[in-house]
């Protein structure tokens, strides 16, 4: 086995290609953090310019365990990649990932959101930035605004705009969504975790920029 690179499930391969694409839609430089997790995983992630990160996991072996590649060198290795499954990743960018990931575990479910309402949410908040910034993108006060609250017990989290925007830049929640298609919102102490069919978001809680910048 070669010393360095990706070896990739070959049915997932679509699904990091996917990954990697709508990465490089929100961000053409964007850099793609690969972390080797236990069971033949592979976790993909990016941060999405909204101060949201954005994972997705795959089967696979990562050497080193942690990799931090370009979108498009990532999507070209993907292309390229070899019958028994490897990937050239392309070259480490490790110094360009700036802050530290969410924990594997310790989160708590709290409930689940219907999908759709989450895409019409988007959908809605797109059309009234384009109404009030003329398509330079979202005001800060859209973003930050709790868009969907969930409750378990005496519990109760905001999940902001910033989460929807991401979750559907990334292709996570598609549209046309089943009527029984829900994402499942989850927290710990310290981050905001939100659980869609092709992926799942995390947004800092308290101030981001302390992870994110």
């Amino acid at each position: 086995m070669s010393e360095r690179g990706l070896w990739l499930d070959p049915a997932h391969r679509d699904d990091l290609a996917a990954f990697a694409e709508r990465a490089r839609g929100v961000d053409e430089a964007a850099v793609v953090r690969l972390r080797e997790r236990p069971g033949g995983l592979v976790a993909a992630w990016v941060s999405t310019g909204f101060d949201v990160l954005a994972s997705r996991t795959v089967g696979g072996r990562l050497r080193p365990a942690d990799l931090s590649v370009a979108a498009d060198a990532l999507l070209a290795g993907l292309t390229a990649m070899t019958p028994d499954g490897y990937v050239d990743p392309g070259f480490a960018m490790d110094s360009a990932w700036r802050g530290a990931l969410p924990p594997e575990a310790g989160f708590v479910h709290l409930d689940d959101v219907p999908a759709r309402e989450v895409f019409a949410l988007a959908q809605r908040g797109t059309a009234l930035a384009r109404e009030h910034t003329g398509g330079h993108g979202p005001p800060t006060s859209l973003l930050d605004q709790d868009v969907v609250e969930v409750a378990s017990g005496e519990q109760r989290v905001g999940v902001p705009m910033r989460c929807v925007f991401a979750l559907t830049a990334m292709g996570f929640v598609p549209d046309g969504a089943g009527d029984d298609e829900v994402v499942r919102v989850r927290t710990t102490a310290t981050w905001l975790r939100v659980d869609a069919r092709f992926g799942t978001v995390y947004r800092r809680r308290g101030d981001p920029a302390v992870v994110l910048h």
